[in-house]
């Protein structure tokens, strides 16, 4: 089953002007009931979460409290193999900024904020001087960590603090901004309400960082692809690919055989226990370690930690220090991989986010997926090129 066509995209054409916007995608009108609009919309930030739902928890918990909404733009990025908010930002601000417009004018919001990380902010402003918008948006640079796109987290910056996680007790749909009700949406899912607010099937499509071997080197693009496509049929997967990541760095492995076939969409990921996530696909190539892969990224996740809880101050650094030792060919270390097994399974559900939650998950479909790769090591060989760099980005490159 394929989603309907999209009549104009969400990337245009690579002129973020407001000029080409207003040319592309006309001026946007007033919409009686958005909730309604974004029926079929799910967010694109990574929960999936249905975004009417959210857009009507936030009027509802506003109404009890007596209270304005706040509205959060949240273009936080801190995954590093994504690049989908990022390019959207660039090519189509006044997309997400109508997208904002549209969630602020159905809650009554009296704050509406865009936060994004700071490369971004110049073009922002530009985008709404062009509207004639300073001053109504207010722009907040995010830094570039994993966890500052986090809702609790993006909060926090907003009201001026570290971009670090919080309690979830109250959530931020009822005390977030200043103690305030706060709706927090993911730029693609307020641009695609932008799109729908127009008369597109814009829910039916979402944007995708794929990352795929070329002849000289990885090769990275954002595509905007319909849902329940065959992922064989998004991803290129050459020969010698020996698994996907789809999902991102919370993500999941799986094998190439199984990547193929699967529908693009959420049950058909969760029928072989993946979720689209950040966005992110990518196709390992066979002359790579899964394992020297996962173990650099789980390290990266280590090191990213809010360091709030126990699960991220001894759970994550203790399974990202297995993983090194078992990224090296050499002899068995006994019950290590079992070790790695059991310390994940004590962290699931005991995080204070849900960054532990996320960083096992990897690591759990690498240990099935890389099975063979790991009997491999533990007999004193690798299967990879001896020469070959690594395939996933991790910032700082000391991995």
């Amino acid at each position: 089953m394929s989603a309907p066509p999209l009549t104009r995209g969400l990337l245009g054409t690579g002129d973020p002007s407001l000029a080409a916007h207003l040319a592309a995608h006309g001026p946007l009108t007033a919409v009686p009931d958005l909730a309604g609009v974004a029926a079929d919309l799910t967010g694109r930030g990574g929960a999936g979460f249905p975004a009417a739902r959210k857009l009507r928890a936030v009027a509802e918990a506003a109404r009890a409290a007596g209270t304005t909404a706040v509205v959060v733009g949240n273009g936080g990025e801190g995954e590093p193999a994504a690049a989908k908010d990022a390019t959207l930002l660039s090519r189509s601000p006044h997309l997400v900024l109508d997208g904002l417009q549209l969630a602020a004018g159905y809650l009554g919001a009296g704050t509406v904020v865009l936060a994004a990380g700071s490369a971004a902010l110049p073009g922002l402003d530009r985008a709404l001087a062009e509207r004639g918008d300073r001053g109504r948006v207010r722009l907040v640079a995010l830094p570039d960590r994993f966890l500052a796109g986090e809702e609790s987290a993006l909060v926090a910056a907003v009201d001026g603090g570290p971009a670090l996680p919080r309690t979830k007790v109250p959530p931020v749909r009822e005390r977030g901004v200043g103690g305030r009700p706060t709706l927090v949406q993911n730029v693609e899912t307020l641009a695609r309400l932008a799109l729908l607010a127009r008369g597109d099937a814009a829910a039916g499509h979402t944007l995708v960082t794929r990352h795929t071997a070329g002849p000289h080197g990885r090769v990275v693009d954002v595509a905007e692809v319909p849902l329940h496509a065959r992922l064989g049929d998004v991803l290129p997967l050459h020969g010698g690919t020996q698994a996907v990541l789809v999902g991102g760095y919370h993500g999941s492995w799986l094998p190439t055989a199984v990547a193929a076939e699967v529908a693009l969409d959420r049950a058909g990921l969760a029928s072989v226990g993946a979720a689209l996530g950040a966005g992110v696909l990518a196709a390992l190539p066979g002359d790579r370690c899964g394992v020297r892969e996962t173990a650099s990224v789980v390290g990266y996740l280590a090191e990213q930690s809010a360091g709030q809880c126990g699960p991220c101050l001894n759970g994550l650094p203790r399974i990202a220090a297995a993983l090194e030792l078992l990224a090296r060919p050499g002899p068995p270390r006994r019950g290590l991989l079992e070790d790695v097994q059991r310390w994940s399974g004590l962290v699931v559900g005991r995080g204070a986010c849900s960054h532990p939650d996320g960083s096992v998950r990897f690591v759990a479909s690498a240990l099935r997926v890389f099975a063979p790769e790991l009997s491999a090591h533990a007999a004193g060989w690798c299967t990879a090129a001896p020469s070959s760099a690594p395939f996933l980005p991790v910032p700082g490159g000391t991995r």
